[in-house]
Order: C-alpha cells, then structure tokens, then sequence
C-alpha cells in the first residue's frame, strides 16, 4: 500500500462553493464570502473578532505589527515550533527568547518561562502541537501575572479544547493555520481571532495596504486614504469560500480524527518501544492534526523506523527540529542555548499519517508495520 502523511477531506459542496464565486465573474478579491468566512470561525469559538489573512505567517505578523512590538521587546516562544513562530519577534526588529516545553503535551513548560521573564518580555506565544492543547490555563495566569500579553499560535489546534474552552480563547489574540494539512483547509490561509475590536481593526488595515475606503476599492469611487503602513495579505475571495463549506463540517472532520487515533493509540500502546500521543487527562480535547509517536530509544532506532516505514509504502515525518538550530537563527546568536527536554523530545518522536478519512485497511496496515519493526 502507500500511504500519504495526509490526504486532504473535501465535498462537493467545496466544490459548489468555489465554482460559484468563479461563475460569478466578480469579486474573486474582497467578497462577501470573506466575512461569512470570519463570522463562522468567530461563532464556532465564541470570540467577537476574526480577521483572515493569506497564511498563518502572515497572521503572525499582522499581530507584531499590531501590538507595536519593537527592538529591544523579548517575546518567549518554544523551539519545539515551526518556523513560523521563531521568525515572528524578528519580523519586527524584537527577539525571540526560546523556553524548554514540558513532556505531557510539549507545550511550553511554565517553570522554565517564568525563568526567563525580564523588564523587556512583552509577550508569550505558546503553541499547541498537532492539535493536543497545552498547559494554557496556567500560562495564561502566568501571563496575566506579570502584565504580558499571550498569544495563542494554535495553528494546529482548531477545535481543540482544555476542559470546556476551545484553544485560541484563552489567549489575548490567537493564530490559526488554514494550510493544506491542517483540521480544515483552505489550501493555503489563516486567521486571528480576538475579543479585541481595536486590534482586529489595526489588523483588517495593515493585511490592505493600510486603507480606508467607503465602497468598493476596485470598482467604486468612494473616499479613499491610507491610514498605515501595511501589505497585502489578504485571503480570496475564492479560497473564503471554500474555508466557510469546510467550517460547516469541521466537527465531523475532528470527529474522524479522533476516532482514528484512538484506534491508532489502542494499537500502538501496546508496542513496548512507542509512546502514543495519549492526552494527560480527559480536561485535553485533542484534535490530532498530527499524529506524533514518540520512539523511546531516541534518534537512532527511530531513524531506522522511518526507513521500514518508507519500504511499506507509509510517509512518516519529524516534526519539529529545534527552530533554535536552523541556521538563520544561529547566525543570530540565537542557538547559544540548552533546551534539554526540547533536545530530546526532538529525537525521539515521528509523526505517522493521520487524516478524517483513513480506511480500517490504511489504519491496520500502519499499526502493523510500526508493530513489526519493533
């Protein structure tokens, strides 16, 4: 058999929605499809605000922008995160200051954050790795105690929850990512969301070129001016479309998800070399958006793990290096740091293909061969 890291879930009615904002003939830019997009995100998480944006990166940006971070802020972040994050601080002259995530959830450890706190730290992004919350409630109050403004990056995480609240509400300002292998796509997107009406604002202008304009930009005449500095970031008409028909089936997306990597976790936790990606209580709601292993005796044997996988046919991945040890930030003098737990969890764990539709047969035959490797 061969089986992708992910497939990506679509219907029909995806289909129908984006044909018809095509057969329109108009308004593939800044249509009414943008903000039937954002309304559903905001009422599904019930957040006042959500402003989409053509990438989860550029999410990111928009709320350094917005928040006036500068040089000489200090912004805590993990290692254990896409790129992404780590480059966020930069985009804006501030630093990333990387902290050690904890073993549950490999979330940011709060011990090791509060350590790390200065006079300069304005701000700490958390991330919620392949749709497992992290410890955001204590972070939150950590924040909050220490008048800093908390970020949520729950790019992998929609839907998710910590007891009865979704990820992405308990923050000051959340990020999501629409990308082709997350909960729900829009191929390529993501979104802020906030209770925050000023920020939502400051960020509706700076993903437009910083403008103002009553009417329609490209076919009215209305009173223009550009208020800020800002970019293009903006999401599709075409691909809003698309986002909104999957948000109407995103709870049975999470749902197959779920019932998959439960039957994943049952099979695989009884492989003596192999930690399931099992939520610490039942308060995690995981989405798994990722369905990440951890091989026990590290680098080595999970290596060869992946080279079986690829004889049967099964994509497997390592998700994340240490964003601390890529090169650009080294050359920053960013890399001078110890992060054990982060080092090791790095070495040990490997993300198996996980996607709403995966047959018994696909399930079976993935389980199987880690099963027979070790």
């Amino acid at each position: 058999m061969e089986i992708p890291l992910f497939k990506i879930h679509w219907s029909e009615e995806d289909i129908k929605r984006v044909e018809k904002v095509i057969r329109s003939g108009k308004h593939w830019c800044i249509g009414p499809e943008i903000e039937e997009f954002e309304e559903k995100i905001a009422r599904y998480l019930g957040l006042k605000e959500c402003v989409v944006l053509n990438s989860g990166g550029a999410a990111l940006l928009a709320l350094m922008e917005s928040y006036g971070f500068s040089k000489g802020d200090e912004v805590i972040i993990p290692s254990f995160t896409f790129i992404a994050t780590a480059y966020a601080p930069l985009y804006v002259g501030a630093k990333p200051v990387f902290a050690d995530v904890e073993e549950l959830t490999y979330g940011l450890d709060v011990s090791d954050v509060k350590q790390r706190i200065t006079a300069n730290t304005k701000a700490i992004i958390p991330i919620h790795y392949g749709g497992m919350p992290c410890e955001i409630d204590a972070l939150q109050e950590l924040a909050t105690d220490n008048d800093l403004i908390l970020i949520e990056d729950a790019a992998e995480s929609f839907g998710a929850k910590l007891g009865t609240r979704f990820t992405g509400t308990f923050g000051d300002s959340t990020i999501f990512s629409f990308c082709q292998n997350k909960v729900f796509t829009t191929s390529e997107g993501g979104a802020v969301v906030t209770d925050n009406g000023d920020l939502a604002n400051k960020i509706k202008l700076f993903r437009s070129y910083g403008r103002v304009i009553s009417g329609d930009y490209f076919s009215g005449n209305g009173e223009l001016d550009y208020v800020e500095t800002g970019y293009n970031l903006r999401m599709s008409t075409i691909l809003a479309a698309l986002g909104a028909s999957q948000m109407d089936r995103v709870g049975e997306l999470i749902s197959m998800r779920r019932k998959n990597a439960h039957y994943l976790n049952q099979r695989l936790s009884e492989i003596e070399g192999v930690i399931p990606p099992t939520p610490p209580s039942e308060e995690y709601y995981s989405v798994y958006q990722m369905y990440t292993i951890r091989i026990k005796e590290g680098k080595k044997k999970r290596d060869k793990l992946i080279q079986h996988l690829k004889r049967r046919g099964i994509s497997s991945k390592v998700y994340f290096e240490p964003a601390h040890k890529y090169s650009v930030l080294e050359k920053l003098g960013l890399g001078d740091i110890r992060l054990p737990v982060t080092e090791r969890l790095t070495s040990e764990v490997l993300t198996l293909p996980m996607y709403p539709h995966m047959t018994q047969e696909e399930l079976d035959y993935v389980s199987e061969a880690v099963s027979e490797f070790f």
